[in-house]
């Protein structure tokens, strides 16, 4: 038979109770928290110290990309391409045209992932081909 650690299961309880303590605190509590253990325990945190690897980090960075959307090719149906330019960028329509001709060419910039993945899908539903920058 083997025998489980009784301080195992209770230092568990104890770090499972903390834990939830710690989720609990009020902004001001937290507050304080960081100047007891600055102060008493000489520890701090230090925001410069996140690195690369912190997938919090890097889901940030990912969220804050902005992108450039490029015409490669109109396709089969430039006409469509032409509308669907001055519907999303508010040219007219001429101007519109000029850009269609003049591929590879930049339709818009600095775009949050979501409207670049989604302006891209509505140029690729019409047969145009996109690149995201």
């Amino acid at each position: 038979m083997i025998k489980e650690n009784k301080n195992t299961n209770t230092d568990t309880a104890k770090i499972a109770n903390l834990a939830k303590e710690l989720v609990n605190l009020t902004v001001t509590e937290v507050n304080e928290l960081t100047i007891i253990l600055k102060k008493d325990y000489g520890l701090e945190y230090n925001h410069d110290n996140i690195t690369e690897t912190d997938p919090i980090n890097q889901e940030q960075k990912k969220e804050n990309i902005k992108y450039n959307m490029i015409l490669k090719s109109s396709g089969t149906s430039k006409l469509a391409v032409v509308k669907l330019i001055k519907e999303i960028t508010g040219r007219g329509l001429k101007d519109s045209k000029e850009l269609v001709d003049s591929v590879p060419t930049t339709i818009k910039e600095s775009l949050n992932k979501e409207e670049a993945e989604l302006l891209k899908k509505k140029f690729e539903e019409i047969g145009a081909e996109i690149e995201l920058e």
